[in-house]
């Protein structure tokens, strides 16, 4: 029993700083003791601890022995880094989901995703739209059938999200992404590997331009570029 409440002690601090750091409640440059962090969370510090490890590896914070934990400032080439690399890897994972093709109930729920996000953007909802983006993305990649390959993305992911919320007031209306989802999703459909893997590249490749030329935007009038 006991162990059974550290772990979920663990999960708790993870999962509750994770939050406060992708959604800017715990700003970039905001230093903690771990005794701070632990009050913060009303936990004992091993679990804090622990938490702070794995955010961490996914390159969120940085911990100096007896200085604290630092959240870690987002650079426009660290976003690019970013990119890079989760697009590589969301592109690969709809690539394997197309080999494995839709189910009927798969294919049905993509859709009114997609619906949903048109109807967002039709009553310029960015804000809704934006986590309609992340959902049909986040379900397109829970079908490629390698824990491994969601593991990978799910880590970069948390990076790459804090960078959307910062851009989210400067973006215009999706239109485009909107038709390029409903492409890939013709593609996944037909089960085309090459097709979803050409029209995945130039949906990721084009947004990506437009997020990083947005983010300068938002670096540069906060004077953090």
């Amino acid at each position: 029993m006991h162990g059974l409440t550290e772990m979920a002690a663990r999960e708790r601090a993870y999962h509750d700083l994770r939050y406060r750091i992708l959604t800017g409640r715990l700003a970039p440059g905001t230093t903690l003791l771990e005794t701070e962090l632990a009050g913060l969370l009303s936990l004992s510090r091993t679990p804090v601890r622990e938490a702070v490890i794995k955010l961490e590896e996914e390159g969120l914070v940085e911990v100096r022995p007896r200085h604290g934990v630092t959240i870690k400032a987002l650079s426009l080439q660290d976003f690019a880094n970013i990119l890079d690399t989760y697009s590589a890897l969301e592109v690969r994972a709809y690539e394997l989901v197309a080999a494995r093709g839709l189910t009927p109930e798969q294919t049905r729920l993509l859709e009114r995703m997609v619906e949903d996000m048109e109807t967002a953007t039709a009553t310029g909802d960015i804000a809704r739209w934006s986590d309609l983006d992340d959902e049909f993305h986040a379900e397109i990649v829970s079908l490629c059938g390698n824990q491994r390959l969601q593991t990978a993305l799910n880590a970069f992911w948390g990076q790459q999200y804090r960078a959307r919320m910062m851009i989210l007031p400067l973006r215009p209306l999706p239109d485009e992404s909107n038709a390029e989802h409903r492409a890939v999703l013709d593609a996944l459909k037909l089960g085309d590997r090459d097709l979803t893997r050409e029209r995945q590249n130039a949906h990721r490749d084009r947004a990506d331009k437009q997020q990083l030329e947005l983010l300068r935007r938002s670096l540069g009038s906060s004077g953090l570029a």
